[in-house]
């Protein structure tokens, strides 16, 4: 079989058929950073008390209805119980005055049972001011975003395999579709239950259609260019979309009015349909040569060079037809010993990152008083650390990489605990470098899998790698809760998952320099890298070697 990227070196890397599509591909990624986090916003807490409904008493006793509790060294207002409002109701007739003739600490206390009042100082409403997800249903506020990540991993497990049967192209725009469609559908919802059906459906096409348009290019695109779009492409047009999250919730404080403001731009990606081509690696891959010479031809004619007469030609013997429509799947990844703890390594490392990443991303109503700079604080840090997954891309081991962004970001999570209580942005900076650390070894891996997995199966492998890392995401809500109990323990677990998966790492194959794998047998033969201290001859002390078992 021949090497795609020799045969269609006469392209060039970077004419007007790889910007264009470069561009557009970026461009269809940008919901997803906007969509992807509007759970900050759409659950976010409004400060709220009982509600107390209008009735004779005194403005001494409407003041003090509401108890005083402490919370996290603080006074604050109670926000679920207020004091028995017929007993206040009693003592405001009799002319007592709380405080004074009435020690409020000995008055008997109730839940809301008239519903609550919402503070509206930083939003309009949000889902949890719409659907009263608070005291006694406050269970709902992290199990709503588990909800939307579990349609993400569903997702991405089925989407990977679609994509490696049916196509790149198709499976991009129909998760585009969905995530469009459903978002917009969400603002009718009654209830939260549908809500949280609708948004789980909404998850279904979220990382999907990143995942899609990530393969789609990698394997379009060759040389410099490709390590360009895999690492900083798609990532920083997704940073970008984050950025833009915060802009919109500021003008739109109101959720039904913010998830209309996110779902309308989706429909501006209609006419791509006839602007993005199908993957010709794919199309080679099921044996459909014809079509895939048309879009390489295409190319040619939209860079201005000459194509060969026949580009393809040892893809035209019979053999080659028969393997090409080899039907592979999830299993594929764990035919062979080799490819199956590669497989079980990247999985941890996927998810350590997944569970890192959506962590601290989702924290970021507490690293400053407005949510909206918190945001985009959160968001910018992703634009040096897609920078810097695109340098190590282009000069570093990827392996060495992985191993070094995951220890600064554990490390760093590690040492906010030690931070004196005086010092909160020191606190803020650990945590961002945490974030900085994690989010570039997020970059690294997507390329980094799709090196290591042949065209084959390398949708299906970045699926599974994503499925698995969505794992983390779904716990990630209710790690943050743990915070209540202990502050510091969920950046401890964050920092020891990260930790192990960077020893983890030490035993991965590298792929830099490398082209992508056509087949399985071609993966298996570089799947064995050790990482061992030996001398080598002329040499007076140890070096470090990466020697591929053939």
């Amino acid at each position: 079989m021949q090497d795609y990227d020799e045969v269609t070196a006469f392209l060039g890397q970077w004419g007007h058929f790889q910007q264009s599509v470069f561009v557009l591909l970026c461009a269809s990624v940008l919901p997803n950073g906007f969509g992807a986090f509007s759970l900050i916003f759409l659950t976010d807490v409004p400060s709220h008390h009982c509600l107390v409904p209008n009735i004779n008493m005194t403005e001494d006793w409407h003041q003090a209805i509401i108890p005083v509790e402490v919370v996290n060294g603080k006074l604050e207002l109670s926000r679920c119980r207020r004091y028995r409002l017929d007993v206040v109701r009693n003592l405001s007739a009799q002319g007592y005055v709380p405080g004074q003739d009435i020690n409020l600490t000995n008055l008997e206390q109730e839940q809301c049972v008239d519903g609550w009042s919402y503070s509206k100082d930083v939003y309009h409403s949000t889902i949890v001011s719409e659907f009263d997800l608070v005291c006694t249903e406050e269970w709902k506020q992290p199990f709503t975003s588990t909800i939307y990540f579990l349609g993400v991993l569903v997702g991405s497990f089925f989407s990977g395999q679609l994509s490696d049967r049916f196509g790149r192209k198709p499976v991009l725009f129909v998760t585009m579709a969905i995530q469009t469609v459903f978002t917009f559908a969400q603002i009718f919802s009654p209830s939260w239950a549908v809500f949280c059906i609708l948004l789980f459906i909404s998850g279904l096409g979220q990382i999907s259609n990143y995942v899609s348009a990530f393969v789609l290019g990698t394997e379009i695109f060759t040389g410099n260019v490709r390590v360009l779009f895999s690492s900083m492409g798609v990532c920083l047009a997704f940073a970008f979309g984050f950025m833009m999250l915060p802009l919109f919730a500021y003008f739109l404080r109101d959720w039904k009015s913010l998830l209309l403001g996110l779902s309308v731009p989706g429909l501006l990606y209609i006419p791509l349909w006839w602007l993005i081509p199908e993957s010709p690696r794919w199309l080679l891959s099921q044996g459909r040569v014809e079509e895939a010479e048309d879009i390489v031809k295409y190319a040619a004619k939209k860079n201005k060079v000459e194509p060969p007469q026949v580009i393809f030609e040892d893809f035209n013997l019979p053999a080659d037809k028969t393997q090409a429509k080899e039907l592979h799947s999830i299993f594929s990844l764990l035919r062979t010993t080799n490819i199956r703890n590669t497989s079980f390594i990247l999985c941890l490392v996927w998810f350590s990152l997944s569970t890192g990443y959506f962590g601290l991303s989702l924290n970021t109503s507490r690293l400053h008083a407005d949510p909206f700079i918190s945001c985009f604080i959160s968001a910018a840090v992703e634009v040096p650390a897609y920078i810097s997954s695109w340098l190590a891309l282009r000069y570093l081991r990827r392996q060495l990489s992985v191993i070094c962004v995951l220890l600064l970001g554990g490390v760093s999570l590690y040492f906010i605990q030690l931070v004196p209580r005086g010092l909160s942005y020191l606190s803020i900076a650990l945590e961002m470098l945490g974030k900085f650390g994690i989010t570039t070894g997020t970059a690294l891996m997507f390329a980094y899998t799709a090196e290591l997995y042949p065209t084959v199966v390398r949708n299906t492998a970045t699926g599974m790698c994503t499925t698995v890392s969505r794992v983390g995401s779904c716990i990630a809500p209710f790690l943050l809760k743990l915070g209540e109990y202990f502050k510091y323990l969920p950046y401890i677990i964050l920092g020891t998952l990260a930790v192990v998966s960077a020893f983890a790492a030490v035993f991965l194959p590298e792929s830099f320099g490398q082209p992508l794998p056509q087949t399985i047998e071609q993966m298996h033969k570089r799947e064995r890298i050790k990482c061992s201290f030996i001398t080598r001859k002329g040499h007076s002390k140890p070096v470090t070697l990466f020697e591929s078992q053939l």
